[in-house]
């Protein structure tokens, strides 16, 4: 299958952007970014702003094929190219697919609302005027993820991954939003660096060429807080 005309419409600082970004260059697909403003919240932010937040949504095409749920993206990507690039990223046996659907499962119904909140309370809430961060929703969702990482943690022990000892989707998923909340603030940090395992993992994951990429794309536009 051709990869010409893959198309991606949206902001690299949004969580979802950010996770098809990082399909993108770990299975080496070339693609046409389309820097949009599509918000999932309505309140009236400054420009300079906007281009920072982490809630904007992403569109993906390929011809006639247009998705717009993130996930589904990367499993689009993975079946449609299963020979470029990272070829293991979707597992390469039914029981590896298996296992790294459970995780994605994991991620998207238990760990994505506790570390979206916190994302946006540590790391987008503290720059906006009229926004203060919630102590009591930090509270509660730092405990939703604690939980989470107990478990991620206790997984860990025995594989270098989530689904096994490879890379796969199951830990690129988690990326972005991890990300945000470990660069945000200290507290954010000790969620990840707490507990020993899941603190390797993170290192191990962050640390891959196709993230840093995609981190280098956030902080090249629109530029800093500051």
């Amino acid at each position: 299958m051709a990869t010409a005309g893959l198309q991606v419409f949206g902001q690299p600082a949004s969580t979802d952007v950010a996770r098809v970004l990082t399909c993108l260059f770990e299975k080496n697909l070339e693609f046409e970014l389309v820097r949009t403003d599509t918000f999932k919240k309505s309140h009236k932010l400054p420009e300079f702003i906007k281009l920072r937040d982490p809630t904007g949504q992403v569109t993906f095409k390929h011809g006639d094929k247009t998705i717009v749920d993130s996930r589904a993206i990367c499993r689009y990507l993975c079946t449609s190219f299963p020979d470029e690039g990272n070829k293991k990223l979707y597992g390469t046996g039914s029981l590896e697919r298996a296992s790294i659907e459970q995780w994605l499962q994991a991620e998207s119904q238990s760990f994505d609302a506790p570390s979206s909140e916190l994302v946006f309370q540590l790391a987008f809430a503290p720059h906006l005027k009229d926004v203060h961060p919630d102590e009591a929703r930090i509270a509660e969702n730092e405990k939703k993820l604690q939980n989470m990482l107990g478990v991620y943690d206790e997984m860990l022990s025995k594989h270098e991954y989530l689904a096994g000892d490879e890379f796969t989707l199951a830990d690129l998923s988690h990326l972005p939003s991890s990300y945000y909340i470990v660069s945000s603030s200290d507290r954010g940090r000790k969620l990840f660096t707490a507990k020993k395992h899941v603190a390797k993992w993170y290192e191990k994951i962050a640390g891959r060429d196709s993230w840093k990429q995609v981190v280098k794309m956030q902080s090249e536009h629109p530029g800093s807080f500051e």
